[in-house]
């Protein structure tokens, strides 16, 4: 089984904008970003929204995300460059120094903390919290085959986290940011367990944890599914849960279901080939759909 592939989803071009864009995958920031916009659009329905607060929404959102990957690239450095798949990477390829990556992830705390606070007090008293466990998942590979989970919660906080911002209160009902917030987690691991396949041997041969190397290719894949089934059915429950969703978000719903579906058929336990179309495209398509879903349903129902 080939474990070792060269990354992709890069920006092109050369110089430092290209160099920082590439350091925290930013093309990546389609699978979460649309999900903090579902959360405000959700707000939407009971309090007043305003264009300054969709602004700051995104800013926090791309600066906590510039932050966590920056960090992480920090950390991993050396692991980076001994695999194959990553050592291209901007740190171990030269193109950045750690010095210029801190700098980077400090500025972009700072922007977090400052839309944070620009937005209203709680969401200034949860940003550390926040911040902290996406900069903690960067460790967790060392000592947890979970780390996926972790990965998963920490784009889950982003839908929460923009439903805070606007309402400034947690959701009536209760259960309907949890089961978002739980969809999300399970969407996400999901798909990085299926990511992880591509270093099932070179995890194991440096002592690192994940699904896929404490299982093997089949029963990460098994491990995948349940937690996208989950997904699935948690996405279809918040349209039980809001009665503002209607008919259109159910269909919706269904569609995400029907893509997860496919985004399993194309990764086999012998053929990781259509890896970058099972993470990458698929993934990116079903986080844009899932918001013009809810977009539509404020919209036009």
């Amino acid at each position: 089984m080939t474990t070792h592939r060269l990354e992709g989803q890069h920006v092109g071009g050369r110089g430092r904008l290209a160099d920082y864009a590439n350091l925290v995958k930013l093309p990546h920031t389609v699978f979460a970003m649309p999900f903090a916009l579902v959360g405000a659009t959700l707000a939407s329905y009971r309090y007043p929204v305003q264009a300054l607060d969709i602004l700051l929404i995104l800013l926090a959102f791309t600066a906590a995300r510039f932050a966590a990957m920056g960090f992480n690239r920090i950390v991993d450095r050396r692991i980076d460059a001994q695999n194959p798949r990553t050592q291209m990477r901007e740190i171990p390829a030269g193109k950045l120094s750690v010095g210029e990556a801190t700098v980077s992830v400090v500025i972009a705390a700072v922007v977090f903390f400052t839309c944070a606070a620009l937005l209203n007090r709680l969401c200034l008293y949860l940003a550390p919290f926040a911040l902290g466990w996406i900069l903690f998942y960067s460790y967790t590979k060392r000592f947890t085959r979970y780390a996926h989970l972790v990965l998963g919660f920490a784009l889950a906080i982003a839908p929460v986290g923009a439903y805070l911002a606007i309402a400034g209160e947690w959701s009536r009902p209760v259960g309907a940011l949890l089961v978002l917030a739980g969809g999300v987690l399970c969407w996400v691991a999901g798909f990085d367990i299926l990511y992880s396949l591509q270093d099932i041997d070179f995890d194991r041969s440096q002592g690192l944890h994940s699904i896929p190397a404490a299982l093997g290719a089949r029963g990460a894949l098994a491990f995948s599914r349940v937690l996208h089934g989950l997904s699935a059915a948690q996405f279809i429950a918040l349209g039980a849960l809001l009665p503002e969703l209607g008919i259109g978000y159910f269909i919706g719903a269904a569609v995400i279901a029907l893509m997860l579906v496919y985004e399993q058929s194309l990764v086999k336990a012998d053929d990781l080939s259509k890896i970058d179309a099972a993470f990458f495209t698929l993934n990116g398509i079903i986080s844009v759909l899932f918001f013009l879903i809810v977009l539509g349903e404020r919209l036009f129902a």
